[in-house]
């Protein structure tokens, strides 16, 4: 009687291991929160951005930062200044400077009418977020106008009345049962 195997060669599918949020495109990668505290986000635009290797893996950790930084139109081109984005854990000595000027990918139209939004006097360009879509790194640029004071404290009175008023229902509904 031949003897039964012991093993087989049945291969079992493993899973695939889950893919970091920040590269699938499920979560963005920074997010300038400061920028509709203090401007009044009027029109907003997707482009894409020129960047090094070390500076997209740098993203994937989420070592991004676009606090204090904006968008100029120059000669016909876009570029995005003082975004921040640290250097790469795994880089050597060719990786990339961390506040360099990036340029930013529009068409050209989209050019032309940022240029016309731009040189209206208060507007400025200021990138709200960083996230990735089909593997490539996107800045969404916003043309916004920035708040006086006031408009802050208006908005914040805003923020809170709403919060409360949320708090309030939730709090009836939860009596309610």
């Amino acid at each position: 009687m031949p003897r039964q195997a012991t093993h087989s060669n049945i291969q079992v599918p493993r899973k695939p291991k889950p893919r970091d949020p920040v590269a699938a495109g499920d979560r963005d990668a920074s997010v300038n929160r400061s920028a509709s505290f203090n401007y009044f986000l009027l029109e907003k635009f997707e482009a894409g951005v020129a960047l090094r290797g070390t500076e997209v893996k740098s993203i994937r950790e989420g070592k991004a930062n676009l606090k204090d930084s904006y968008g100029i139109i120059k000669d016909g081109e876009a570029f995005l200044l003082n975004a921040h984005i640290g250097p790469y854990s795994h880089g050597n000595s060719l990786n990339h400077e961390s506040l360099r000027t990036r340029k930013l990918l529009l068409h050209r139209e989209e050019i032309r009418k940022l240029s016309g939004q731009t040189q209206i006097k208060g507007h400025t360009l200021i990138p709200t977020r960083i996230y990735f879509r089909n593997g490539k790194v996107k800045c969404e640029l916003a043309v916004a106008k920035g708040k006086q004071d006031w408009d802050k404290r208006e908005t914040e009175r805003r923020r809170e009345a709403d919060r409360e008023a949320r708090a309030a229902i939730a709090h009836s509904q939860s009596k309610r049962y």
